[in-house]
């Protein structure tokens, strides 16, 4: 069984850090791309940042370019999001997305990992 499990959230003051982690287990994602979203209450699921199976190509959304950083250890099956310079408006749900299939389309979610930014 594929299972995602986000972790490294928490309650953060704004200006502040925190690092999520994704662990996967039931299948390596070495090969594909993987991702993080996030969903704040009252919003639609948006897209954070990707990174190809090297680690070599690496997007952002806009509004998290210069402050998050994605990354991923894949002998660990695992996947990370440094997130610096916290916002309030980076309050949200984050999840842990694999099993690329295209665009923005994933075949397994994370249950999600609760980050609020107090300002």
């Amino acid at each position: 069984q594929v299972q995602l499990v986000e972790s490294g959230g928490g309650l953060v003051q704004a200006g502040g850090s925190l690092r999520l982690s994704c662990a996967a287990s039931g299948r390596t994602f070495s090969g594909d791309t993987m991702g993080w979203f996030r969903q704040a209450p009252r919003k639609e699921r948006e897209l954070v940042s990707t990174i190809n199976w090297s680690g070599s190509r690496t997007d952002y959304a806009d509004f998290v370019k210069g402050r998050f950083t994605i990354s991923r250890n894949n002998a660990k099956n695992t996947l990370y999001l440094q997130m610096n310079s916290l916002k309030p408006e980076d309050t949200a749900v984050y999840y842990c997305a694999a099993g690329h299939v295209g665009g923005d389309e994933y075949a397994y979610w994370g249950q999600g990992t609760q980050v609020t930014v107090a300002s």
